[in-house]
């Protein structure tokens, strides 16, 4: 059995049919339906089972065991970078990840989770090893907590443990994110509703658009997730990107593409904004591929394109 938490969510529905593909249907899906909207994410995918997050929180903490488990996938957080109660954020992010790590390590589980490139805040350095970690929002605060917290345990570990560092994710099955969704989802909904895509104009040393970000293909975060949860010891933390930061220009003009028609359209950065702004992101991929993960990365030109053909075929 896989258990994938939060596996209605964006990545962790996007893992769960993965796993299917493969031939896998004993997975344990965990995740929080009070966004009753969220069960589409699982319409076309094949699991033994359903469990509140709450109802998992508890039976771990009784000491439950749900049969043989070949990995925990962690993928459950709150995400919302805007959320200011940090309470309820540290007690979902970083309390809920120390004890589902515990309960795994204590069984012997493989244990991959999900981390954020948020901890690098407004940091140039996206190196792995602390020195830039400087994290704008309590969100981002909450996961290095848990990467700090888990960094000081590698010795006495029973079983692997991987953290990912996602950086600006998108793909299939986050329409449900709303305004937390990516910038693709944004750029299709705004030129769906007036054949113009927004984007800001220059700042921070860069002109209209050209803002980058290292935007990564859902997809790729999942095979990476899956080659962690194969069985091979790669006990650590690594950021997940393409290695290659492109602009959001780049994102606009595919999404203009793939309708065959639209305008881009520039207007100032709010000043509340640009303080807290990451104008640029790019994972660094070195500890990664020194792990043995070998695989390539999407271009934004393909998973756009693959994006949309997957909503246009949902909705039609």
């Amino acid at each position: 059995m896989f258990i994938v938490t939060g596996g209605a969510g964006f990545i962790g529905a996007n893992l769960v049919k993965a796993l299917n593909d493969r031939g896998e249907s004993d997975i344990l899906v965990v995740d929080d339906l009070t966004d009753g909207g969220k069960f589409t994410n699982l319409v076309d995918c094949a699991f033994s089972d359903y469990l509140d997050h709450r109802d998992f929180r508890k039976r771990i903490g009784a000491g439950d065991d749900f049969g043989p488990v070949t990995a925990v996938l962690h993928q459950g957080a709150c995400s919302d970078t805007v959320e200011r109660d940090g309470r309820f954020m540290l007690d979902t992010n970083y309390e809920n990840s120390k004890e589902i790590l515990q309960w795994s390590q204590a069984r012997k589980i493989p244990f991959v989770y999900a981390s954020s490139a948020a901890v690098y805040g407004s940091a140039s350095d996206f190196h792995e090893g602390g020195e830039g970690e400087r994290p704008l929002n309590v969100y981002g605060w909450s996961k290095l907590l848990f990467d700090r917290w888990v960094r000081k345990r590698w010795d006495g570990l029973t079983a692997p443990v991987t953290g990912f560092r996602y950086f600006n994710v998108y793909g299939p099955r986050e329409i449900h994110k709303g305004r937390m969704a990516s910038v693709v989802q944004h750029f299709d909904r705004q030129l769906a509703d007036s054949g113009k895509v927004r984007l800001f104009a220059g700042s921070h040393g860069c002109t209209d658009g050209e803002h980058r970000r290292d935007f990564v293909f859902v997809d790729d975060i999942v095979k990476v997730n899956l080659w962690a949860a194969n069985g091979v010891d790669v006990s650590g933390i690594y950021n997940v990107g393409t290695g290659t930061s492109r602009s959001f220009n780049d994102i606009a003009s595919a999404v203009i593409d793939w309708h065959g028609r639209g305008t881009i359209e520039y207007f100032p950065m709010p000043d509340d904004l640009k303080s807290a702004y990451q104008a640029f992101t790019q994972a660094e991929l070195t500890q990664l591929r020194e792990a043995g993960y070998d695989g390539e990365f999407s271009s934004i030109e393909e998973g756009v394109r693959r994006t949309l053909d997957f909503q246009a075929q949902r909705a039609g």
